[in-house]
């Protein structure tokens, strides 16, 4: 009964013993389907008398000696109450009938769709009369799988050079350079660190996040906007400057971008760089045994990052596989919610950068049109994964989820025991941990699958960012 209308399939079936009750496929149409549900009254009435009678021996009211309230009684004040868990229990137990007797698993909540007619609803949770209702779910698609071994994809692979290993070490040694105070009255040279005090204005008004007191800027870092430390050469202890700079047209906050801002700059220490010398010494700094190895531990850092970005590429790149293989119908109800997420970080970005769709030369029509297709690629995509991973039986484990929170705690100084306690008592937060941890393992399992060959590149090729998101 694809395609359309459904009504005229009944079934009939022993509910709780001795009772029927009416489920009518009302819709069959793609992945979605209805039913009308009718509980007769007889039932509902046996269900709830069975109710109150446990009620019965359990009861204390007033008046009455326990275990001996009328079940009228009982009725009378509790009789609503009691019915509706009834019903409550009657829904719940059809909507696990209609799922199983069917093999289907739900793409969402189910709709329930009960009476516009109070008394007719009335009637119901009086025993007086049937309860008909209605209900809508959304089910999750049938589709097969196959194999991975003719996905043919190619790893990244960077050969990181002895000279990026030397760069990185003299970065090293730079961020840990001693810098020594000048005698009074001596002048910043280019390399100095000066303790600044500063404060931007846009006109006549100061602006968010341009004023700031002991900040330490070394002269020729490029640590400041173009154009504000070579105004700064030559400046003593206690001289105040106003130095004057454009922002970049590409600059992240739209309301600065392109403008020109002065700073009222006051140096309050100038002090000359110390020699910096990479020996073992130096390396016993880091607490390791010798400059060889140093290198060796920011070899392994850098090949460890790098092969990181390889194997995000290699992710992108199966997942794009994947994408174009498989096709099939999509719950309508997740790619709604999908395509919400990803709309309301839009309009947020839209909100902190002061940007529209027409500075990115597009339209809201358009731009609607492109992020629902990356919603769709993401359920899609998702429900592959989480198919593969249960005919694969990938497990994530207690141990890994707790490693990867020690993780996240990181980020968090002075309140991991907040941040711990929120997640282990919130399972849809620490379900955030563990589907990140599910997704990559199930990449794992296609990619062993998969043909992959190592691919030579680039440097400037490996850090090239990919236009969309993976998933």
């Amino acid at each position: 009964m694809a395609g359309g209308d459904a009504g005229s399939t009944v079934l009939e079936d022993s509910f709780w013993e001795g009772e029927t009750m009416q489920v009518t496929e009302t819709l069959s149409q793609g992945l979605k389907r209805a039913y009308k549900v009718v509980l007769p009254a007889s039932d509902l009435a046996e269900r709830l008398n069975g109710q109150l009678a446990d009620m019965q021996g359990k009861a204390r009211i007033n008046g009455f000696r326990p275990g001996k309230v009328p079940v009228a009684h009982l009725r009378k004040v509790y009789g609503k109450s009691v019915m509706a868990d009834v019903v409550q229990n009657a829904v719940n137990e059809v909507n696990k009938k209609i799922l199983d007797d069917n093999g289907f698993r739900l793409a969402g909540e189910p709709k329930i769709n009960f009476p516009e007619d109070k008394e007719e609803v009335e009637k119901a949770l009086e025993a007086q009369g049937d309860l008909a209702y209605t209900v809508d779910i959304e089910v999750l698609p049938k589709f097969e799988i196959g194999t991975f071994d003719d996905i043919a994809l190619e790893r990244a692979v960077y050969a990181v050079p002895d000279s990026e290993v030397d760069e990185a070490i003299a970065r090293m040694a730079e961020r840990n350079r001693a810098y020594t105070p000048r005698e009074d009255g001596a002048a910043a040279l280019d390399g100095d660190r000066l303790t600044i005090d500063f404060a931007g204005k846009l006109g006549d008004e100061l602006f968010e996040g341009g004023s700031g007191n002991d900040h330490d800027l070394v002269l020729g870092s490029g640590a400041f906007i173009p154009g504000f430390e070579p105004q700064l050469v030559g400046a003593k202890a206690g001289e105040t400057r106003k130095v004057t700079v454009t922002f970049p047209a590409d600059y992240g906050a739209a309301n600065l971008a392109g403008k020109e801002a002065v700073f009222d700059v006051t140096v309050k220490v100038v002090a000359a760089p110390a020699e910096v010398k990479i020996d073992d010494e130096f390396a016993k700094g880091f607490g390791l045994e010798g400059v060889d190895k140093l290198k060796e531990a920011v070899r392994a850092n850098i090949e460890s990052e790098f092969a990181k970005m390889g194997r995000e590429k290699l992710k992108r790149a199966l997942l794009d596989a994947l994408d174009k293989r498989y096709s099939f119908d999509l719950p309508q109800g997740l790619v709604d919610q999908e395509f919400d997420g990803i709309w309301r970080q839009v309009e947020e970005e839209q909100k902190r950068s002061g940007k529209t769709f027409a500075d990115e030369n597009t339209t809201e029509e358009t731009a609607r049109a492109d992020y629902r297709r990356i919603a769709e690629r993401r359920v899609r995509l998702g429900l592959l994964l989480a198919e593969v991973g249960e005919k694969s039986e990938v497990k994530v484990t207690d141990e890994e989820v707790s490693a990867a929170l020690v993780e996240r705690l990181r980020q968090f100084p002075g309140q991991e025991k907040a941040v711990w306690d929120y997640y282990r008592n919130n399972a849809d937060a620490l379900a955030t941990i563990r589907a990140p941890l599910y997704e990559e393992k199930v990449v794992d399992y296609i990619i062993a699958k998969a043909k992959v060959t190592d691919k030579p590149v680039s440097k400037e090729d490996l850090l090239k960012q990919d236009e969309e998101a993976a998933v």
